[in-house]
Parts: C-alpha cells; structure tokens; sequence
C-alpha cells in the first residue's frame, strides 16, 4: 500500500498537469509560470514557518494573507488563489504529519515541477499529434482551413 505522502504527491502532480494543459503552447507556457510562481511562494512561506514552529490554524490564516499580498504586490494577482490553495494544502498535511512537516513544502514542490512538466509534454504533442498551430484557437484554426479550402476552389473553379 503506498503512504500518505505518494498518493499526496501524485495528486498533487495531476493537479499541476491539468492546470497546465492548455488549447495553445503560450497558454500552457503562461500557466507553467504562473503555477510556479504561485507555488514558489506558498511554499517558501509554508517552509519557512514550519521550520520554526508547528502547524497551527491561526498560521494557515496568516500564510493565506501573507501569501495573497506578496503575489499582489509582485503583479500578479491572479497567483493568489494557487497561492492560497497550495498553503491550505501544506499546512493541512503538516498538522495531520507533524513530524516531517517541514518536508511537505519541498515534497509538493518537486510534485508541482514534475506536473508541470508532464503538463507542458503533454500540451506539446497532443499539439503535434494534431497539427495544430501555436496562435491561434481551434475555432480560428478551423476557420482558416475553410477559407484555405474556399479559395483553392474560387481559383481553379
């Protein structure tokens, strides 16, 4: 049976593919990023505070805020939910663990990277399976394959 930690960790590597998996590669590259950097943050913070003391709810709250004004004030508002969750998660662990809690912010990293690799992977060769092009969305695409179609016909018609 596996522990606690690998079914955590593998969850929270699909977590991050399916959150990365996107229609364009600079979509899946954006979400890539702003994966990363949301939990770059929440778990320097988790990290940090669990090396100094154990889990405690008033330090969830205080993490969550903590975590939401640091990706704000770093422009990027829209990381304060994944910031949030990512803390919430890590800090849930730690009080369920607490005597490896410190780990758990440097074991959901190294889940939150494999995902993201696999995500970006994934997203690339579905994208070469089906010969998609980066710019534009699947209903552009089709679109041009129509007038591509129409004015082939228009010229030898």
């Amino acid at each position: 049976m596996a522990s606690s930690d690998d079914l955590l960790g593998g969850m929270w590597a699909v977590i991050a593919t399916v959150f990365v998996y996107r229609d364009t590669q600079t979509e899946s590259f954006s979400a890539a990023i702003s994966r990363m950097a949301a939990t770059a943050v929440s778990l320097a913070l988790c990290l940090v505070y669990l090396l100094i003391a154990p889990s405690h709810p008033w330090a969830l709250a205080m993490l969550i805020a903590l975590g939401t004004i640091l990706v704000t004030l770093a422009g990027r508002p829209g990381d304060s939910v994944t910031t949030g969750v990512t803390i919430a998660v890590v800090m849930v662990v730690a009080e369920l663990e607490p005597g490896n809690a410190w780990e758990q912010p440097i074991l959901r990293f190294a889940d939150t990277l494999l995902g993201v690799i696999v995500g970006l992977a994934t997203a690339w060769l579905l994208r070469r399976a089906t010969h998609r092009d980066d710019g534009a969305d699947p209903g552009q695409q089709l679109q041009a394959r129509r007038g591509a179609g129409r004015g082939a016909r228009e010229r030898t018609g």
